[in-house]
């Protein structure tokens, strides 16, 4: 979520991480209005690490959600193609190994 700055005549003025005196309204990277701020205000570059880090929410909502149907008997995990289970397989690992080290990691990873 990102916490939204405004102007007096209600324009974004800044956008940021966390909430601010003047930042408490929240909403998501991809808002149509913060798409636009965001558009008008910063370099492609910038344009395109937004993209991946959405990717990279959009992959963990997937996950999740294959363990959901999965734990609901909606679909069996070998049933998915193989590329498909190692892919997933090394990601859970991946997450466990750097939960049980305590590192302080977004939970996209």
């Amino acid at each position: 979520m990102l916490y939204v700055e405004r102007a007096g005549d209600g324009k974004i003025t800044a956008l940021y991480s966390s909430p601010r005196p003047d930042a408490v309204e929240q909403k998501t990277v991809m808002d149509e209005e913060i798409l636009d701020f965001l558009h008008k205000t910063i370099s492609a570059d910038t344009r395109k690490m937004l993209l991946a880090l959405s990717d990279m929410g959009i992959i963990r909502l997937l996950e999740d959600l294959i363990d959901l149907l999965i734990q609901k008997n909606v679909i069996i995990f070998t049933e998915l193609p193989e590329q498909a289970q190692e892919r997933i397989t090394e990601r859970k690992r991946l997450r466990e190994t750097v939960a049980s080290q305590d590192l302080m990691v977004d939970d996209i990873l």
